[in-house]
């Protein structure tokens, strides 16, 4: 079995099963995927907040592929087994005016950059979040001709951002055309269940996938398995304070309980709102509590104490 390599100058972002695939591989190979963080450099580590509100989304999630898988056809399933993934010592989160769950709530942009450790994320001196990487965007290319946007996650996978998809995981994707044209990238080092503000923690990464195939599977979205042996999240530790949103649109009640941990946070842990809502996106795990008794649901937002040193 062969280990093949792709760095990052030839990234694309967005969707097309006739962009041409850089590499052929067999069934049973490695492929070393070097990744851009999900800004395509338009965020570096001195960058002012002001540059956040500048960004131009046509080259936001720079992918790197797409990978032909030989054998691959539609019907199958592409299983990639996620070994590794590496930083490079830096990540961003941020507030995007007009972006995120409470995108009506943030006028004015905010960048908050992250110091990375082996095991964990600086968001400042007194408040560390666990080390957990993971692609915010792994996908085949899509059945139908045509260039979509990668924005939102699809029959294709896509931006999925499912924060479980750490090394030891396995994924089944659903090969759509033949050799699956898989591509990924948008890493990173951490984010809760939601990434409420828009972001995780946006990461330049190494990251190490194993191809196979389960011919004639017939997955019809993406499916996975968690690493055997590896709790959903090592945060648990202290404990979590939480939220709660009551009403009959889970949405809105997303909100209500993030706006909740916002003041919270804000006023709990001496920082802006600005600040809390990037924490959120970082370490807070949005949750469906209730959707069975109408009229109302009820969504929790969970942060874990074991952050606060």
């Amino acid at each position: 079995m062969a280990t093949h390599r792709l760095d990052d100058t030839r990234p694309h972002a967005f969707w097309d099963n006739s962009h041409p695939p850089r590499i052929h591989i067999q069934p049973g190979d490695t492929v070393v995927f070097e990744t851009l963080e999900a800004s395509a450099n338009q965020v570096r580590p001195d960058s002012p907040s002001e540059v956040v509100a500048a960004l131009d989304f046509a080259f936001i999630h720079p992918l790197t592929g797409p990978v032909y898988v030989d054998g691959a056809e539609p019907g199958d399933a592409l299983v990639v087994d996620i070994v590794s993934i590496k930083h490079k010592g830096w990540g961003w989160n941020a507030v995007i005016p007009g972006f995120g769950l409470l995108a009506d709530d943030f006028a004015e942009p905010y960048l908050h950059h992250y110091k990375l450790g082996e095991t964990s994320c600086e968001f400042r001196p007194d408040i560390q979040i666990p080390y957990e990487p993971f692609c915010g965007v792994m996908g085949v290319a899509p059945r139908e001709p045509g260039r979509f946007t990668t924005i939102p996650p699809r029959e294709n996978a896509g931006n999925i951002d499912i924060r479980h998809l750490t090394p030891g995981s396995l994924a089944f994707f659903p090969v759509l055309v033949p050799g699956a044209l898989f591509s990924c990238g948008d890493c990173h080092s951490a984010q809760g269940d939601g990434e409420v503000n828009g972001t995780g923690i946006e990461t330049l990464m190494s990251v190490t996938l194993t191809f196979n195939l389960m011919k004639g599977a017939n997955v019809p979205e993406l499916r996975f398995i968690t690493a055997p042996g590896k709790k959903l999240t090592v945060a648990d530790e202290g404990g979590y304070y939480v939220t709660t949103a009551h009403g009959p649109d889970l949405y809105k009640d997303a909100q209500q309980a993030i706006r909740y941990m916002i003041d919270h946070l804000a006023s709990e842990y001496n920082m802006t709102r600005e600040q809390a809502y990037c924490l959120c996106g970082a370490a807070v795990d949005l949750k469906i509590s209730e959707i069975v008794d109408a009229p109302n649901w009820i969504v929790s937002a969970y942060l874990p104490l074991s952050i606060f040193k």
